[in-house]
């Protein structure tokens, strides 16, 4: 009889433990959306949490719908962080009008989610992945061209290609000739797969782009500056539930750490690693944190 209760007393002791053990681990949920930069900057933060803190990271990566289905699940709390877009937050979320000014737009969005979601917007990352028109390096050196203002006094010698939805959308083609007065020579809607293949080719001049996107780096092509803030700005951060931070004070500092380390040319160069020299993008992660100095 005593064998038996002593038996008892020691699971129900290890039960205790287990139960204890789980309350009090400490841990964060972080998500991605469904494209190569975000799944870099997620491992990067995972690396920093497990390295500078006692806090674990459970990742939910490339969740389809991306933004319309992480913020809802933001505020369930099912997610506690993710990499967000200033336009994204500003136009799709908080549903307000555009602010061309960058600064101006943080600052707007930052105060938007922390009274309507109690979501707390941290120091940008540095680079900006906005819509945008890109060109051959050789191009804009020979015709002096580095900005939307300069493509437009040469626009009539030059041809422009995009998919069908950048002529029809108001915010697209139809927009940017309002704004900047282009009159290309010729103007054609190609598949949105085959832009690169038809600039790489010297079929077309100038086409649409995402500016961060890897493939500007394998077929060597520059951005061009929207000088007059036509397309909304995406400059990008970490986004996190206020009650996260105030359950784990230590977080923010260590989140904050990314805050003004990845210019574009970086983010260009980390997604072509991925995306064209398929690189596993934790490694790229890695590589990037170690080569800033970002890591103990």
């Amino acid at each position: 009889m005593c064998k038996k209760l002593l038996i008892m007393v020691l699971i129900c002791s290890l039960i205790s433990c287990v139960t204890g053990c789980k309350k009090d681990e400490k841990k964060v949920v972080i998500a991605s959306k469904p494209m190569t930069e975000q799944l870099i900057i997620v491992e990067m933060l995972t690396k920093l949490i497990e390295e500078k803190t006692d806090i674990q990271v459970e990742q939910k990566m490339s969740i389809g719908g991306g933004t319309s289905n992480i913020h809802p699940a933001m505020e369930k709390g099912d997610i506690d962080l993710y990499p967000e877009y200033t336009g994204t937050g500003w136009l799709f979320v908080l549903k307000e009008p555009l602010i061309k000014d960058p600064e101006e737009l943080y600052e707007a969005v930052k105060k938007g989610y922390a009274e309507t979601y109690n979501i707390t917007w941290l120091d940008l990352y540095g680079f900006n992945n906005t819509f945008g028109l890109a060109i051959k390096e050789a191009l804009a050196d020979g015709h002096d061209i580095e900005t939307y203002t300069d493509l437009a006094k040469v626009s009539d010698k030059l041809s422009f290609a995009a998919e069908y939805d950048f002529f029809e959308r108001e915010d697209g083609y139809p927009g940017l000739v309002s704004a900047y007065g282009f009159q290309f020579k010729t103007i054609s809607e190609i598949d949105i797969g085959l832009k690169y293949q038809a600039i790489g080719e010297d079929e077309v001049d100038v086409i649409n782009v995402f500016s961060t996107d890897g493939r500007l780096k394998e077929v060597g092509l520059v951005v061009l500056e929207d000088d007059q803030y036509f397309f909304p700005n995406y400059a990008a951060t970490t986004i996190v539930r206020q009650e996260i931070l105030e359950k784990y004070p230590e977080l923010e500092e260590v989140l904050n750490t990314l805050g003004g380390q990845i210019n574009n040319e970086e983010m260009i160069q980390m997604n072509y690693l991925v995306e064209i020299e398929k690189q596993e993008p934790k490694q790229v992660a890695v590589d990037f944190l170690e080569k800033k100095g970002l890591l103990p």
